[in-house]
């Protein structure tokens, strides 16, 4: 959960590194709350089958929009990639499964251009 709160501390930066553990754990605790608020959604009749999503699953996802996209930013910052190869997203399928492979790959060892090595911090 601290790793949660880093990224919410960190609110809209996208400038820096973030490790892998701070970007996966920040997704699990995302998904685990999304998770929980969807269920309340559904228990209060929030739930819009049409939309796929409820009153309080959607303002915790527009809320942390943000810095979802901030520490994806960080985290491909991590690997030697710019921001911008967020986009490789679009391309159905293929995208995915690249972006995927690149925020798993471990950080670069040295400094980068965009910052020191966040594990010899």
């Amino acid at each position: 959960m601290d790793w949660f709160i880093v990224v919410l501390k960190k609110y809209a930066t996208f400038s820096g590194r973030a490790q892998r553990a701070e970007y996966w754990y920040f997704y699990l605790f995302y998904t685990l709350i999304y998770i929980g608020l969807a269920i309340v959604d559904g228990m209060m009749g929030t739930y819009s089958l049409e939309f796929g999503i409820g009153w309080l699953s959607g303002l915790f996802c527009l809320a942390l929009l943000i810095p979802s996209l901030a520490v994806l930013f960080r985290r491909l910052h991590d690997t030697g990639r710019s921001g911008w190869w967020l986009l490789i997203g679009l391309i159905p399928l293929i995208g995915a499964i690249v972006l995927i492979v690149f925020l798993a790959q471990d950080s670069a060892a040295e400094e980068n251009t965009y910052g020191l090595n966040p594990k010899a911090a």
